[in-house]
């Protein structure tokens, strides 16, 4: 090999690839996302556009019809609701696994990284079960003398909110754990040297810096609670039908392909440009690499 090729291959110490070398090795996985991810996506975009023919009718029926827009705007209320119970539930965990040390670090971390182990369609399950109307939460409120009836909680808003928060919330806790971690504890130190309390060092100090992993955690959540698919077709009700199982019902039963490549596209240019805004905000490897 010459020399002038080395160099197109390798940097000047001879130990790190050079961008070329980086590109060539990534091309493979490029080419499987483009195949797998990126060209079926632009297939359902094309075929919204051009079926029955050239027009803009199937994103009119989106907007036009006030059941689909009732079910857009649920899939986002759900989805904001999700990401808002994850935070307040997630940041007290992701906390104190930042504090724990040894066995009892271990053992907080397992517990939150086991459910990502388990299937999504097991942990709804579950939650079927306990929110049937003798299931173990039902009986429990009526053993308590709390009711004297069973609550109708399958079926439900609130069963597909609390079942989604459940199966999201890891995604909520390791972005803020990893700000946490990241935060020295010198900081801490130097607030309390200069007088501040534990709360306001807190408030002022460990949260302003534990923002980014916040930010990045509840995108992370956002997004995949907008495209959930199993918990709300299992938990909830036809009233409570979120976008997913929309484009679900017209692919397998009405079989208007155009119309449900039409709620993909809206909901991909609502992704696409949520994204744009978080990008322009805040910087995406900032939110990767917590609080440095």
């Amino acid at each position: 090999m010459t020399k002038a090729v080395r160099s197109r291959f390798w940097h000047s110490d001879g130990r790190r690839l050079s961008g070329l070398s980086t590109l060539l090795l990534l091309l493979p996985f490029f080419a499987v996302i483009a195949f797998v991810f990126i060209y079926p996506i632009a297939q359902l975009l094309v075929i919204s556009f051009i079926e029955p023919h050239p027009t803009l009718d199937n994103y009119a029926r989106v907007i036009d019809n006030p059941v689909h827009a009732r079910v857009l705007m649920r899939t986002l209320w759900t989805a904001a609701l999700v990401t808002a119970l994850s935070v307040v539930l997630g940041f007290p965990v992701a906390y104190y696994m930042s504090r724990a040390r040894g066995a009892l670090a271990a053992f907080v971390a397992v517990c939150v990284i086991l459910p990502l182990w388990s299937s999504v369609l097991v942990r709804t399950a579950a939650w079927s079960f306990l929110f049937q109307r003798n299931g173990l939460i039902n009986s429990a409120l009526m053993a308590l003398g709390l009711t004297s009836e069973p609550f109708k909680l399958l079926y439900t808003q609130s069963a597909v909110v609390i079942a989604m928060t459940h199966v999201l919330l890891p995604f909520m806790v390791l972005p803020i754990y990893g700000a946490l971690r990241s935060i020295p504890n010198d900081y801490a130190r130097a607030a309390a040297v200069l007088g501040a309390s534990r709360l306001r060092t807190f408030l002022e100090v460990i949260l302003p810096l534990s923002l980014p992993g916040v930010v990045s955690g509840s995108l992370l959540v956002f997004l995949t609670a907008l495209g959930f698919f199993i918990t709300p077709a299992l938990l909830g009700s036809p009233q409570e039908m979120m976008i997913s199982t929309l484009v679900s019902k017209q692919i397998r039963e009405v079989l208007d392909w155009p119309f449900a490549a039409a709620l993909v596209g809206v909901l991909t240019a609502f992704v696409t440009l949520l994204a744009i805004v978080f990008s322009k905000t805040l910087r995406f490897d900032r939110l990767m690499g917590g609080a440095s």
